[in-house]
């Protein structure tokens, strides 16, 4: 945590920005172990079922955090818990990259910036959309919000890796040593969230078409690596943000992030 609070005589409530990153990484991180531990522990033949009937041992993560209670509830809560602060790091991320100007190109460099916010937000609500439509519920529905999710979370990683990188070494400028760790578990993150996830969808298709013992397991485990990483790249944000703070103000109402001291 870079610097101390600095108290605002009008504020009615006061935190450091890097408390709100950890508690909305951590929310959907520990519900996604909980639901998958769980179903593993309780609900194991079920959870781990395929039309195939051949062995699996890995529940995939449609089942465990949709097909059973009381790992669906605690998913949902997780999840409802996590989104208000991940709206903020979009907007939030829009501001941080704007902020700098890169020169002739700056334009392009803007309208990237507004997309890939608008990118942020909209994995935000198909995430929302998959946990609350299961695939028990409405399979197809649950498929698409899952496709939406996964396609707008991809581009949204690499086009914050693309910005990051422009708006930091514009100008002639060097990136920090908390900019360069940032930058390179970003780049890392992404390559390690879409291999995971293109291994997943090989093992998904292979299974379906041969039913091979325990290739369901190892799709399983692909889409616990992807969820993983994403989780982790999203907690970037704890190295990007450390020098701010949100705060409440009863002046007018209002709320505003601000650096810190």
């Amino acid at each position: 945590m870079a610097g101390s609070t600095t108290t605002n005589a009008n504020a009615v409530f006061q935190i450091q920005f890097v408390y709100v990153a950890k508690t909305a990484v951590l929310l959907p991180l520990i519900g996604f172990l909980f639901c998958v531990t769980w179903s593993i522990l309780y609900d194991f033949k079920s959870s781990t079922a395929t039309h195939c009937k051949v062995p699996n041992y890995l529940p995939s993560i449609s089942s465990a955090i949709g097909g059973y209670t009381p790992q669906k509830y605690v998913w949902r809560i997780c999840v409802a818990l996590h989104c208000s602060p991940r709206l903020m790091f979009a907007v939030a991320y829009y501001n941080f990259h704007t902020k700098v100007h890169v020169g002739k190109k700056n334009k392009i460099y803007t309208s990237l910036a507004a997309i890939a916010s608008s990118l942020h937000i909209s994995e935000i609500m198909a995430l929302v959309g998959l946990t609350y439509i299961s695939s028990t519920e409405n399979a197809d529905m649950h498929e698409y919000l899952f496709i939406a999710f996964m396609v707008c979370s991809l581009l949204h990683m690499l086009l914050t890796c693309v910005l990051f990188h422009w708006g930091r070494t514009a100008n002639n400028k060097e990136m920090t040593n908390m900019e360069r760790r940032s930058f390179r578990y970003k780049v890392g993150l992404f390559i390690f969230n879409l291999t995971s996830f293109l291994i997943a969808v090989y093992l998904y298709f292979r299974h379906q078409a041969h039913c091979e013992p325990g290739m369901y397991t190892g799709f399983a485990l692909g889409e616990y690596l992807t969820v993983v990483s994403n989780i982790a790249y999203n907690g970037t944000v704890i190295w990007d943000f450390s020098h701010l703070e949100v705060s409440v103000s009863n002046s007018n109402g209002t709320s505003q992030i601000r650096k810190s001291a």
